[in-house]
């Protein structure tokens, strides 16, 4: 009889070793680059589109805003962001990339063959796996 309890049964702890050994991955290709892995989510983002209200930045990365704010601050004081209260609306905040920022991104497209070399997975198998935890997120955050 198998233990529902067993630990290498919990879908939770197969996706949290495996995210912590994947992050792990892309260190090499960030520190290069002056980034954190969660820094480079950020910026991921602002490369996407930029400026973004930090609302919308949090929510993209699936973050609070409060657990956001401290990685724009680090971005910022590393000259790659800005921060600036909206005209329109006075209680939102704008992040915007710099040129620095902008510039950074040309270094950055080494960063995911990179990682995809170190894995050794073919990318077909990437892209679905990624397609298939995207749907998991999806169907996770009905549930709230």
């Amino acid at each position: 009889m198998t233990d529902p309890l067993e630990l290498d049964r919990q879908l939770c702890f197969a996706l949290a070793a495996t995210s912590r050994e994947v992050v792990r991955l892309y260190r090499p290709s960030l520190e290069p680059l002056g980034l954190t892995h969660p820094q480079y989510l950020v910026m991921l983002a602002l490369w996407e589109r930029s400026p973004l209200r930090l609302r919308e930045l949090a929510d993209r990365l699936h973050l609070e805003p409060a657990t956001a704010s401290p990685l724009i601050g680090r971005l910022e004081a590393a000259g790659l962001v800005t921060r600036r209260r909206s005209e329109a609306d006075e209680r939102a905040v704008d992040i915007q990339l710099t040129d620095d920022g902008e510039a950074l991104r040309r270094r950055a497209l080494a960063v995911p063959v990179e990682v995809i070399e170190r894995l050794g997975y073919p990318v077909e198998r990437l892209e679905v796996l990624r397609d298939q935890l995207t749907s998991l997120l999806e169907a996770a955050q009905r549930v709230e």
